[in-house]
């Protein structure tokens, strides 16, 4: 399994389509085998989904993410995990345990006028993996 994380800093970035990086971890065997960073080299909201799959990703863990981009990453068979924050290896661990804190549908709404609005919702903790 191949786990991104919108990346800035060790932390989860709180906007996909902003991301100038992405931190893959290759699972084996429930832990993470390995992680690198991997720059998007620019790319904006609509290739970001074609990035992560050109790379085998298997599902997404990040902040804010508009609803074209969740339709992407969905038609991608990428599993997304939104809402999140904090450290980016403690977020993977957590999802890996099944105690990852995420928002279904997490929306960045400033896309559509809301100046001021925040990306995010209601968290909740859930062990399964669903596509958002």
């Amino acid at each position: 399994m191949r786990i991104a994380v919108t990346y800035e800093n060790g932390n989860v970035y709180g906007h996909f389509g902003h991301t100038e990086q992405f931190k893959i971890y290759d699972i084996v065997g429930g832990i993470p085998a390995d992680a690198r960073v991997y720059p998007t080299n620019g790319s904006g909201h609509g290739a970001l989904a074609g990035f992560l799959a050109e790379h085998g990703v298997d599902c997404l863990i990040c902040g804010g993410i508009g609803p074209g981009a969740q339709a992407a990453l969905a038609e991608a068979g990428i599993t997304l995990y939104a809402g999140c924050s904090g450290e980016a290896d403690q977020r993977v661990a957590d999802l890996l345990a099944g105690t990852l804190a995420y928002t279904d549908g997490a929306s960045c709404d400033h896309h559509h006028g809301g100046e001021g609005r925040s990306c995010g919702g209601h968290d909740h903790t859930c062990g399964r993996h669903r596509n958002g």
